[in-house]
Formats: structure tokens, sequence, C-alpha cells
């Protein structure tokens, strides 16, 4: 995945910010949890994602909307694991922002 896909390494950058802003803001126990589980869920989506892509594309290589349909469903699912991610990181880090930087 990480060779491969290019969605992926920018998912994985984004996860390894993350460990450092753990360690940068002291964050608390639940707040380092939220933010794991946040950006993990995005890495295992985009996994099942690509695999269902892969799948896909294996027991019919040529175009079908039906498969298509299935592709943007799989996207889907990466993109709301990704919102819900977000809105948990500035839910988390906007007070770590403000007290350091304001």
């Amino acid at each position: 995945m990480v060779k491969s896909e290019r969605n992926f390494q920018i998912e994985v950058l984004a996860f390894f910010i993350n460990l450092f802003l753990i360690f940068y803001f002291k964050l608390s126990t639940v707040d380092t949890i939220l933010i794991l589980i946040v950006s993990s869920g995005v890495l295992i989506a985009e996994i099942f994602n690509t695999a269902i892509e892969k799948i896909c594309d294996m027991i019919h290589p040529e175009f079908d909307q039906r498969i298509g349909f299935i592709k943007d469903i799989a996207a889907g699912a990466v993109v709301l694991m990704t919102v819900v991610s977000v809105i948990v990181g500035v839910l988390v880090y906007w007070k770590c922002f403000s007290y350091h930087f304001l």
C-alpha cells in the first residue's frame, strides 16, 4: 500500500504528523486514544477500499456501472472516516493550538 497507493502515502504522513503532535502537545490519554482511533480508522478504511477495488477489477476488468457504484461506496467510507477524523482532530487540537499560540 505504501509503495503503490498515493492516498495511503498521504494518510500515513498524516498519521505520523498526529504522532508528533500527540507528543508535542502532551495530549491526555483520552485525547491520544481518540486521535489514534480515528487516524487508524482512515488507514484501515483505505486498505479496505483498495482491496475492494482490486477484487472488483479482477472479477470484472471492463467498465460496469454496478462495479463503479461498489467502488464509489467503498471510497465514500474513506471520505466519511476522513471527515470524522478531521472533526475529532479539530476538537482535540483546537485547545492545544489556542493555548500554545494565542
